[in-house]
């Protein structure tokens, strides 16, 4: 009987850990997802699952993860494979690399979330075969992934466009919830920021709430930002405060107010598809991004 090379993904979350066991084809055997709490906490939960799940479907070759950041991804660096200064409560200085190798028990190829998710949607979904896009995330942080010319853009340090600073929006005079810088993107409409502002999650706040205008303006100045300095064919938003499917076309409405009709270009003209809601899928795009990642080290081993 032939030795199983299946592969582990994880997407690590600030909110939460999946993780799956799949087939080098991407079937996937067995999946799981829990709260992130301590790393401690976390990682046991991470062991046990992977523990009983390759009990049942064979050992893992590779391991593809996704993960929040900050995170030291130079291979060159001695805090590769670290979380640093990150907003996560407790999180700061681990070695998440390490930590998951060791509840797996196979090698981690590592990338960023949203880096992985761009690379699933440009395989899976709202990117199929476009050759320059972004996939930006807006939950507990915001983040974006970029690919041009077909390529992942990785740098080290990897970009952190989610702390940009951007317009207020007319009326805000919300200090902000990012530890850093108050006020950046990610500390005025991330899910904690939209929270503390509005004593609400996002997800309770209802359609005609101010709150939603306010988030839409954030966003939209992001993706003119994106717009115009890297001049994609498609901006693909997702995260859990893009959930409510009347936002996209709010963002898409600010991003034609900001734009004012400078230097559109073709693409970004037709807001209906240059700015589109993440793929609804049956596998988030952060795992599909770590799967694909695990079974092309796997192959090149």
């Amino acid at each position: 009987m032939p030795t199983p090379r299946n592969l582990a993904a994880i997407e690590a979350g600030g909110t939460k850990f999946v993780c799956a066991l799949s087939t080098p084809e991407g079937d996937v055997l067995a999946q799981a997802a829990f709260p992130t709490r301590t790393p401690a906490e976390t990682f046991a939960d991470l062991a046990d699952f992977f523990r009983a799940a390759q009990a049942r479907h064979g050992d893992a070759v590779r391991t593809g993860l996704a993960a929040f950041g900050p995170i030291d991804l130079d291979p060159a660096s001695p805090s590769f494979g670290c979380l640093v200064t990150t907003p996560k409560a407790g999180w700061s200085g681990t070695n998440i690399v390490r930590a998951v190798a060791s509840a797996v028990g196979a090698p981690v190829v590592a990338e960023t979330d949203v880096n992985a998710a761009a690379l699933g949607e440009g395989l899976q979904g709202q990117a199929t075969g476009l050759a320059n896009f972004a996939y930006v995330t807006i939950g507990t942080g915001i983040g974006v992934g970029v690919v041009l010319d077909g390529q992942l853009r990785q740098t080290f340090p990897h970009p952190e466009i989610g702390h940009l600073q951007v317009s207020r929006a007319p009326g805000d005079g919300f200090a902000g919830t990012c530890p850093f810088h108050g006020d950046c993107l990610e500390g005025l409409a991330s899910g904690p920021a939209m929270k503390a502002r509005w004593g609400r999650a996002a997800q309770e706040l209802a359609p005609d709430h101010p709150g939603w205008d306010m988030a839409a303006h954030y966003i939209a100045a992001l993706c003119v930002n994106l717009a115009y300095t890297l001049r994609l064919d498609r901006i693909v938003l997702g995260g859990g405060v893009m959930s409510p499917p009347f936002l996209v076309d709010r963002v898409r409405a600010g991003f034609a107010r900001l734009m004012a009709g400078y230097a559109l270009g073709p693409r970004a003209v037709a807001t209906e598809t240059f700015i589109m809601p993440t793929a609804l899928l049956e596998t988030s795009p952060a795992l599909i991004g770590a799967m694909a990642m695990a079974r092309r080290a796997a192959g090149d081993a």
